[in-house]
């Protein structure tokens, strides 16, 4: 018993620091039901709280902003100085955990799963990225919106051949080939996506390919990448800067959007990388230039860290929505694990510790310049 109230002693220390009271009466409280919360946050940090979340020992009227809460306190690094979490974050800089073995992993646990819970969840085009809000009220606006204008960045003009890395369940393929009139190349390594994506776009000059961006080897007018950078690791990051480089024409542009994360080191959040995207790495601002470096010229960055919050906000209210549904598939415990996901996302762009980058580079672009586009 002086074991338990010493745990829990240290853990209530921990979290008011981040102004957060165990069974306190704000939103961002933790409202603890079983008290092996307490060990499994000391002993697993981040990984603990999501996995005790699953397992329903503690609840919170507004997760999100607990979340926000613990990453502006820093609390993680206090607990990791004492952990075996430890262990992970140094095997991440020895072993390559997106090479091309490990890298379908991802598509396998997250992807793959059954596509309902996307259908669902996300706009009726089954857009899997940060929509865009700025003239936007609902989710298929916001979504119609980042398609338009990744095409303006992008600058096509009809008949040119497109590059899609990571293409998803095919939206930006599909939307750029109908209002573009260009041709598209969709690689992807999830079956599910590849399947849905060539159904989706069947009716324009557009290919789904089963097939790691690694080995495409053709020329391209545009190739553009949205939400896939997530997954191609700190150990690729210029294998893969040469492999667009490879296949771009001199005078192309490529679009890059991805999630970065604003601190000094990339890496992905313990839970996140464990239940969500296996193996998935968010890069810093100071990796995309170096992985550029010698190749491309940055024309553009834009951030829209802002309107990725309204987007999970919308992606939540439509998976609680429609959860009567899609419980005849899944139990409670995946109820929970999605949930988190989503408010531990919110959490994270609410402190501003990750961003939405959307970065257009150039081979060889006319001494003119480059004029963004927002």
């Amino acid at each position: 018993m002086k074991q338990k109230n010493q745990k829990k002693a240290a853990v209530a220390e921990l979290l008011q620091l981040a102004g957060i009271t165990i069974d306190g009466n704000n939103p961002w409280d933790i409202l603890v039901k079983d008290d092996r919360v307490y060990p499994a946050l000391l002993r697993e940090g981040s990984l603990g709280l999501g996995e005790s979340y699953m397992e329903g020992w503690w609840d919170c009227e507004q997760v999100d902003q607990l979340v926000a809460r613990l990453i502006l306190a820093d609390l993680e690094n206090q607990v990791r100085q004492n952990s075996k979490f430890l262990l992970r974050m140094l095997l991440s800089r020895f072993v390559n955990f997106q090479d091309q073995n490990r890298s379908l992993e991802v598509g396998r646990v997250h992807y793959d799963i059954d596509p309902d819970l996307y259908r669902r969840m996300l706009d009726p085009e089954m857009n899997y990225s940060c929509g865009y809000w700025k003239n936007a009220t609902t989710l298929d606006e916001a979504q119609k919106a980042k398609l338009e204008l990744s095409c303006r960045k992008l600058k096509l003009e009809p008949g040119m051949k497109v590059l899609d890395i990571g293409c998803g369940f095919g939206a930006f393929a599909k939307y750029a080939a109908k209002n573009y009139k260009v041709e598209v190349v969709g690689v992807t390594i999830s079956e599910q996506q590849k399947l849905w994506a060539q159904e989706s776009c069947r009716d324009y000059p557009v290919e789904i390919r089963f097939q790691d961006y690694r080995d495409v080897s053709e020329q391209f007018d545009r190739v553009v990448s949205i939400g896939m950078f997530e997954h191609v690791g700190a150990r690729n990051y210029k294998e893969y800067m040469a492999t667009v480089f490879r296949n771009l024409k001199d005078d192309g542009l490529f679009l890059l959007h991805t999630i970065g994360t604003t601190g000094l080191k990339s890496g992905t959040d313990a839970w996140v990388s464990k239940y969500i995207f296996p193996n998935s790495m968010l890069p810093t601002a100071q990796e995309i230039p170096e992985a550029c470096a010698g190749r491309f010229v940055i024309e553009d960055w834009h951030n829209l860290g802002g309107d990725y919050i309204k987007t999970l906000r919308a992606w939540y209210q439509n998976f609680t929505a429609h959860w009567n549904i899609l419980k005849k598939n899944y139990d409670e415990r995946f109820y929970r694990m999605w949930t988190y996901y989503l408010f531990f996302s919110m959490g994270s762009f609410e402190a501003r510790r990750i961003q939405i980058w959307q970065v257009v580079l150039s081979k060889n672009y006319p001494t003119m310049g480059y004029v963004p586009i927002r």
